[in-house]
């Protein structure tokens, strides 16, 4: 395998047990207008939807109280309940996010959670609606990120989930855990977990210490269920995957060679 390999893959392919999202680029100023405007007409359409129903449900009783009621009640269930349920729900991903390949993901790389969905929806319905969409529309534009104002404020991006991935040269067997990874019964791992430990040993030098440590700690958690013996007590995180990574390549190119010798003699034979 060599530095040209590619490979395609999903936002849950590149995404950590911890939930961290490794090499995934910012979507660009015209997917996040394409997603939105997406997203701007199902909201839309939902709150007319919703209005004629609390209405007509409304008119029947003939309380004007009821509805006002019935009008705020709209506004925030489709404005608020709804967005903020679908992306806590989907882990970032709204129907014109997935429509066109896009996820909101937080600044360190990790899933969105509940309150970061709701912080995104209430400051969405400001600078999305009750503005038209300028505010949105200028932030992204001046953000490096693509960030719009309830990104800023929830502390989050928008992520391209579907591209094409270039993994770094596999790492070489550190010297200290040779032995260990030989003897070691090495599980299939998960495609996801392996491309992820790819990028994130590819990636060392320019991960800053504490980074490092959470991600190789969070990475090593899911290896772990796929290796027996486990690893030297002590070991750092990155060495023991290197190691698992390294050892995982040798075989399968052993196992390659074997099956070449195997087609060749049949071949020969024949």
């Amino acid at each position: 395998m060599s530095t040209s390999d590619f490979a395609t893959v999903t936002a849950d392919d590149l995404v950590t047990g911890e939930g961290v999202a490794l090499d995934l680029p910012a979507a660009s100023l015209g997917l996040r207008l394409a997603s939105g405007i997406i997203d701007v007409l199902i909201t839309l359409v939902t709150f007319i939807v919703l209005y004629i129903l609390l209405i007509v449900a409304t008119l029947a009783v003939g309380d004007e109280a009821l509805l006002a009621a019935a009008i705020v009640l709209t506004s925030v269930l489709t404005f608020l309940v709804i967005p903020t349920t679908v992306e806590t729900l989907t882990r970032g991903r709204s129907l014109g996010k997935l429509a066109l390949g896009l996820r909101a993901v937080r600044d360190d790389g990790g899933p969105i959670s509940f309150h970061h969905a709701l912080v995104r929806a209430l400051i969405g319905f400001v600078e999305i609606y009750a503005f038209t969409g300028a505010p949105a529309f200028f932030s992204i534009m001046l953000s490096t990120r693509g960030k719009r104002l309830g990104d800023y404020a929830a502390g989050t991006y928008v992520v391209r989930a579907r591209v094409p991935l270039r993994l770094p040269y596999p790492p070489p067997m550190p010297p200290a855990l040779a032995a260990w990874a030989k003897r070691t019964d090495l599980g299939t791992l998960p495609t996801g977990t392996a491309l992820a430990v790819r990028q994130f040993l590819g990636r060392l030098p320019t991960i800053d210490p504490a980074s490092r440590a959470r991600v190789g700690q969070a990475l090593l958690a899911d290896v772990l269920p796929h290796v027996a013996p486990a690893p030297p007590a002590g070991a750092p995180p990155e060495l023991v995957l290197a190691a698992i990574i390294a050892e995982r390549r040798e075989r399968d190119l052993a196992r390659l060679r074997r099956d070449e010798d195997l087609r060749t003699r049949l071949l020969s034979g024949g």
